[in-house]
């Protein structure tokens, strides 16, 4: 079997952008012909894990059985793309080291533009107490204090966002380098920087 296999794993508050940058990237990667899985949380939940709630131990236990799929995928050299809100920053911590080959992308983006991109108003119901849950809101959600790649979708596009992921997992050696790189010099220094910080070079 084959050891080449890695999780990228999306966190933020919904609306965030998790989910388009997600499928960009499974689009780039199988472009470069690598096999890659997309397990957006919510999906998993409405098919696998309808049983549990959303107190803090059950979203944990939902956490950990994605990263169970993840370590299956990597373990057969398939890269696994995870959308998750993922809220609590010790289990994403934990899962990181169950896992291994991780890298963790957090999608930030203000509250105020959230709320105008949610269509179903989960946000306003939220805040007047319609529904619970509702992480960011009316439920926890911590930052993650050193992701390995920070994507501000407020102002910054997909396409951006998902050549900066690119660039770190060149860096880190989980992808070889591409032929021509789409991003630029500055986005390479910034890239270089935040490695450095994070201790990997």
């Amino acid at each position: 079997m084959s050891s080449d296999g890695f999780t990228v794993w999306f966190t933020g508050l919904t609306g965030s952008g998790k989910s388009t940058l997600a499928r960009k990237l499974h689009n780039e990667l199988t472009g470069r012909g690598h096999q890659c899985e997309v397990l957006d949380s919510g999906r998993i939940r409405q098919a696998l894990n309808r049983s549990l709630g959303f107190t803090r131990d059950e979203i944990e236990q939902a956490m950990q059985r994605i990263a169970y799929e993840c370590k299956l995928l990597n373990r057969n050299g398939i890269i696994a793309i995870v959308a998750a809100v993922s809220p609590y920053s010790d289990v994403r911590e934990k899962i990181r080291k169950d896992i291994g080959r991780f890298v963790e992308v957090y999608c930030r983006c203000p509250m105020g533009i959230l709320r105008q991109r949610d269509e179903k108003d989960l946000i306003g119901r939220a805040q007047r107490g319609e529904i619970q849950h509702v992480a960011g809101v009316n439920a926890p959600y911590e930052e993650p204090d050193d992701p390995q790649v920070l994507c501000d979708t407020e102002d910054e596009s997909a396409e951006i966002g998902v050549q900066r992921i690119l660039a770190t997992l060149e860096r880190l050696g989980y992808l070889p380098a591409a032929a021509r790189a789409a991003y630029t010099a500055q986005e390479e220094e910034i890239i270089k920087r935040r490695m450095q910080d994070l201790g990997y070079l």
